[in-house]
C-alpha cells in the first residue's frame, strides 16, 4: 500500500489498511464464536465448577440460547485476542519511533500478563470464597438457585474487574516513565491508596472480612510493585539525562 517515495501514506491508503485490519478482526472474531458455539457446554462446564453441584436455570424459551450466544461471543473475543492485537499493534507499529515502539510493547506485554494474573487470581482464589458467602444464606426454607444469564454476567463482570484492577503496577509505571507520577509521591500517600484499595475491594467483593482481605492484600502488593517499577523508571531517566550532560 505504501506508494509514496518516502514511504508515507495517503489518508485513503490508512483507510483502506485499517478496513483490512478491521475486517480481519471481525473475522476472527466470527470464526473463534462460531468455535466456541460448538463447545459451549464445556466452557460454561469451566465457570460453574465453583457451584459445587448447584445446576443454573432460565425463566424464559430464548433465556439459555441468549445466554449461551453471548458467552460464545465472549470466549470468541477472548480466544480471537492475539490476532485482534495483531492487527491492531501491525496498524500503529509503522508510525512510531523506535523508544514508542519499545514503550508500547512493554505496556502490551504487561496488560496482557497483568490481566490474565487477575483472573486467575479471581477464579482460583477470591471467586470461591464470595460464592460461599453468598450461598450460606441458604436453608431447608431457602432454596438457592442462579438463572443462566445473572450467574454469567456476574462471573464475567467480577473476573473483568479483577483483570482491571491487576493493571495499577503499570499504570503507576506509566505514568512515572513519562514524569507525571514520581515515588516520593505514591510513598508519602500511602495511606490514602491504603483507604481507595480498601474502599475498592468493599465494592467489589461481598461485605465479608475475609474476601475483603483476599482483595486488598494484593491490590497493596501491587501498589508497592508500582512504587518500585516507577523508582526503576526514575534510576533510567536519571542516568539517561547524566549520560547526555
Amino acid at each position: 500500500m505504501v506508494n509514496n517515495k518516502d514511504g508515507t501514506m495517503s489518508v485513503l491508503e490508512h483507510l483502506s489498511e485499517l478496513r483490512l485490519r478491521l475486517v480481519i478482526s471481525a473475522g476472527a472474531l466470527l470464526v473463534a464464536s462460531g468455535i466456541c458455539f460448538t463447545y459451549i457446554e464445556y466452557i460454561r462446564a469451566i465457570l460453574t465448577l465453583p457451584l459445587e453441584g448447584l445446576h443454573l436455570i432460565y425463566l424464559s424459551p430464548p433465556e439459555a440460547f441468549m445466554a449461551n450466544l453471548k458467552l460464545a461471543i465472549f470466549s470468541g473475543l477472548v480466544f480471537s485476542s492475539p490476532v485482534i492485537i495483531h492487527q491492531v499493534s501491525a496498524y500503529i507499529f509503522p508510525g512510531l519511533t523506535r523508544p514508542e515502539k519499545k514503550f508500547y510493547l512493554a505496556v502490551l506485554f504487561g496488560i496482557i500478563v497483568l490481566f490474565a494474573a487477575g483472573i486467575i487470581f479471581a477464579y482460583q482464589v477470591v471467586f470461591p470464597f464470595t460464592l460461599q458467602f453468598f450461598l450460606q444464606f441458604a436453608d431447608a426454607r431457602l432454596d438457592p438457585q442462579f438463572t443462566i444469564t445473572e450467574y454469567i454476567a456476574f462471573v464475567i463482570s467480577f473476573h473483568l474487574a479483577f483483570g482491571v484492577v491487576f493493571q495499577l503496577p503499570l499504570l503507576t509505571w506509566a505514568l512515572g516513565k513519562i514524569g507525571l507520577l514520581s515515588t516520593q509521591f505514591l510513598r508519602r500517600h500511602r495511606k490514602i491508596a491504603w483507604l481507595i484499595m480498601l474502599v475498592i475491594s468493599a465494592a467489589i467483593t461481598p461485605p465479608d472480612i475475609i474476601s475483603q482481605l483476599v482483595m486488598i492484600l494484593p491490590l497493596a502488593l501491587l501498589y508497592e510493585l508500582g512504587i518500585i517499577m516507577v523508582l526503576i523508571s526514575e534510576r533510567k531517566r536519571l542516568k539517561a539525562q547524566q549520560e547526555q550532560q
